[in-house]
């Protein structure tokens, strides 16, 4: 810690004066930052609709209530695709982020560019919301189930990939080391040395994937993609509201359902 001399008394300092110059520095740019993008968001604003929000807001909630009970009848078959898309999509990401996971981890990979091809293949994934895949997927495929399932898979790679390649470049490699001493060949030091000490963050991963794939099966609806969102969108769209409270009821307990067997799960493996 520095040391400072006043009247002839020395006194300890938590930092230097050029640290304490450059944290004013930071704190100062921050503020200006934080003002300027405050003055843009400002200036794109309309606030007589910002300050009549609680009202209309009310408005809204007054039109929900109460729920429109009989059409719960009609969600079975949304909610099943629903699951549906978010069960199939993480299966088919998993499946695809298994072998990438090992190309990108600096203790597995092959070779460098086997490596940054496989993490360009991640980062691309993570990089696209599952909201713009199915934006692009009903464009290029129409829309439906299918459309839902390969944008949840698509953007499922880069989430479980990235965990999964941390998850083994992190193993012991005491482990490794024993079952490579005995003579054993890549694939067995992969499946004896590697794999058993992996396993239960892969299934960990992939049951939370799936819990956060639930959520986002319920958005992509609203562009088309299947599921639950569909309803959801052609009933704001026609302004039947009591509909779409029973259907965000019906949301939440699905969400609540998968959140507790993510959970139940997680927990029995870990």
């Amino acid at each position: 810690m520095p040391v400072q001399e006043v009247g002839g008394i020395k006194t300890w300092q938590r930092r230097d004066r050029a640290t304490v110059l450059k944290h004013w520095l930071v704190w100062l740019l921050g503020t200006l930052l934080f003002l300027g993008c405050w003055q843009l968001i400002s200036n794109a604003t309309r606030w007589e609709f910002a300050w009549d929000a609680p009202q209309q807001a009310a408005q809204l909630f007054d039109r929900m209530i109460p729920p429109r009970w009989s059409y719960a009848n009609q969600l079975w078959k949304p909610l099943w695709d629903t699951i549906n898309i978010a069960t199939l999509g993480t299966m088919i990401g998993v499946a695809i982020a298994l072998p990438l996971s090992f190309l990108a981890a600096r203790n597995t990979t092959p070779h460098p560019t086997a490596r940054a091809i496989a993490l360009l293949i991640i980062v691309t994934s993570r990089s696209v919301n599952a909201l713009i895949w199915a934006l692009l997927l009903v464009a290029v495929i129409g829309p439906g189930v299918l459309a839902g399932v390969i944008a949840i898979g698509l953007r499922s790679i880069g989430f479980v990939g990235k965990l999964f390649s941390e998850a083994i470049e992190e193993i012991d490699q005491s482990p490794v080391e024993a079952v490579t001493a005995t003579g054993a060949g890549p694939m067995q030091i992969l499946t004896y040395g590697i794999v058993p000490q992996v396993l239960p963050t892969f299934a960990g991963v992939s049951v939370f994937r799936w819990d956060v794939n639930i959520r986002e099966s319920t958005v992509i609806g609203l562009v088309g993609a299947g599921g639950i969102g569909i309803s959801l969108n052609s009933s704001v769209n026609a302004l039947q509201w009591s509909q779409a409270s029973v259907i965000f009821i019906a949301i939440f307990i699905m969400v609540f359902f998968s959140e507790w067997v993510s959970a139940t799960v997680r927990r029995s493996i870990i």
